[in-house]
């Protein structure tokens, strides 16, 4: 009663604790960022544009501003990507990981309402 659960893993090296994999966490955190910056382009963006053009202008632009972010999405990604077995492991890279992670949820979160602002202020010199 009462066992004490123990979320480590053991390694093949007899070694235990846990081992993060960052080509998955990155790959994941890439893919989640994605769907969050989809998310926001159609809520914010997509319906400020509407608000000051009435055509299938916001549409193509939803289009292009999701093309657009793929590259930097995959840029992140196959920095990480491209590691070794070891290195994908090394607690050392735990710093740069985070950094990289911050910077792309800034970048995900952030890009659509910047985007919004500015085509806001568009409509409003233009208005």
């Amino acid at each position: 009663m009462g066992e004490a659960i123990d979320n480590t893993h053991e390694s093949g090296d007899g070694n235990s604790g846990h081992l993060h994999d960052w080509r998955k966490a990155m790959s994941d955190n890439v893919a989640l960022a994605l769907i969050v910056y989809t998310g926001l382009q159609i809520f914010v963006t997509v319906n400020a544009i509407k608000q000051g053009v009435s055509s299938t202008l916001p549409y193509f632009a939803l289009v292009f501003l999701v093309a657009a972010i793929i590259p930097a999405c995959r840029w992140f990604e196959r920095r990480w990507v491209n590691l070794s077995e070891e290195d994908a492991h090394d607690e050392a890279l735990s710093g740069a990981y985070r950094r990289d992670q911050i910077f792309l949820w800034i970048i995900a979160i952030g890009l659509p309402f910047l985007l919004t602002a500015i085509a806001k202020a568009i409509f409003a010199l233009t208005a």
